[in-house]
């Protein structure tokens, strides 16, 4: 990352049935960063900032999340549709195909972005993505999500965002728990409530398409564009390894380890942003 920070610019792009709020970073080829669930455009702030001097890195909220309303009531998420606001969002930076890194639903995003329109994008980096319809036994997985679910219709979103949490060895971190000295900046509240206010769309609408998507194998073999699979350190043992494990698997490649755990784009964003580079040129 320079010295100097990165302009941001925030925009808006009417797209059928909704408007996506995205943010523009930096210079050069289009880097097309995709959340994962609950999350927006907020989460990589820092990820953004340190990509910038080699890339236009462009983030956004997904429709239904956080900036980016509906133009009715919510729906169920779409795959296509959200695949289809990806293509849109690169059409409107205008530089051509994109890179695209997506997190964890994002991967799926992501997958189905590069299969659906393949001459938008030029590689796809998959980060831990929920793949499990391609797992040799989904049965867990399928059980765990509808534990999940079955919670949040009848304890609400706080027991289902805990459940999830511990299923998945991850660090609920609510504000009030953390010390001093790991308080968090107004703008990191701020991304913080957003997201807090996208559990329940997600659990209600999101969740369920997002891990149950089977990506498009026999597409995305074709090897253009190309597919990396990258998968946390610290995520071993861990559901999602098993996932990214299976996706790697059909597309007869190897998956690349890359720092930290599920959200390691926030705990150790310098060695991740130097991780992604490495993926999109090696």
């Amino acid at each position: 990352m320079t010295d100097t920070m990165p302009t941001m610019s925030a925009a808006t792009l009417k797209v059928p049935g909704a408007t996506l709020y995205y943010e523009v970073r930096g210079s050069g080829p289009t880097l097309l960063v995709i959340p994962g669930g609950p999350q927006d455009a907020g989460v990589f702030a820092d990820l953004a900032q340190r990509l910038a001097d080699r890339y236009r890195v462009v983030t956004f909220d997904p429709r239904g999340n956080s900036r980016s309303p509906f133009d009715g009531a919510p729906v169920e998420l779409d795959m296509m549709v959200q695949a289809d606001d990806a293509a849109a969002l690169i059409r409107a930076a205008g530089s051509g195909p994109a890179y695209v890194f997506g997190t964890s639903g994002g991967a799926q995003i992501g997958l189905a972005l590069a299969a659906r329109h393949p001459d938008l994008v030029r590689a796809v980096l998959a980060h831990e993505p929920p793949s499990m319809m391609l797992m040799d036994d989904p049965s867990a997985a399928l059980a765990a999500d509808k534990v999940i679910y079955d919670t949040y219709r009848r304890d609400g979103v706080d027991a289902a965002m805990g459940a999830f949490f511990g299923m998945n060895g991850l660090e609920d971190g609510p504000l009030e728990d953390m010390p001093p000295e790991m308080e968090m900046s107004p703008e990191d509240a701020e991304t913080f409530g957003r997201v807090s206010g996208n559990f329940e769309y997600w659990l209600a609408h999101g969740m369920m398409p997002l891990g149950h998507y089977r990506p498009d194998v026999e597409a995305l073999r074709r090897g253009q564009p190309p597919i990396v699979v990258a998968i946390g350190e610290g995520s071993a043992g861990q559901p999602i390894e098993a996932m990214g494990q299976a996706l790697a698997r059909e597309l007869g490649i190897e998956p690349v380890a890359f720092p930290g755990d599920h959200m390691g784009f926030e705990a150790a964003p310098a060695e991740f942003a130097a991780a992604v580079h490495r993926a999109f040129t090696r």
